[in-house]
């Protein structure tokens, strides 16, 4: 059982950025970032495989955002560029129990509480 805890969401305004961070409770594998936006359904944002060698970003977010992780740590972190509106929405971090990079929310078993974003424009 992994526990993950999300942190670093806030006010942020467009154009500027903002960093998340997730702390979990042990060893992880694959790991990534969805977000929740009022009114919309939890979209993929970015995963890292187990290494740490691969990173795939949904296309919104390419260029724009970065992830990565720090496994002496536990912890993955989103780097958040240049943000926008629709930006805004609560951040999940999740964790798979498999090494790869994957974009469907079901190849994940563990997720946290999420942290909210909100971009003023």
């Amino acid at each position: 059982q992994v526990q993950l805890v999300e942190s670093g969401g806030g006010l942020v305004q467009a154009g500027g950025s903002l960093r998340l961070s997730c702390a979990a409770s042990g060893r992880t594998f694959g790991m990534c970032w969805f977000r929740q936006a009022p009114g919309n359904e939890r979209e993929f944002v970015a995963a890292i495989s187990g290494s740490g060698g691969a990173e795939i970003y949904a296309e919104i977010v390419q260029g724009r955002f970065t992830i990565s992780r720090d496994d002496a740590k536990n912890m993955v972190y989103l780097r958040m560029n240049n943000v926008n509106a629709e930006d805004t929405a609560v951040y999940y971090c999740a964790a798979s129990d498999y090494a790869g990079t994957y974009r469907d929310p079901k190849r994940y078993r563990y997720w946290g509480q999420g942290t909210q974003v909100t971009v003023s424009s």
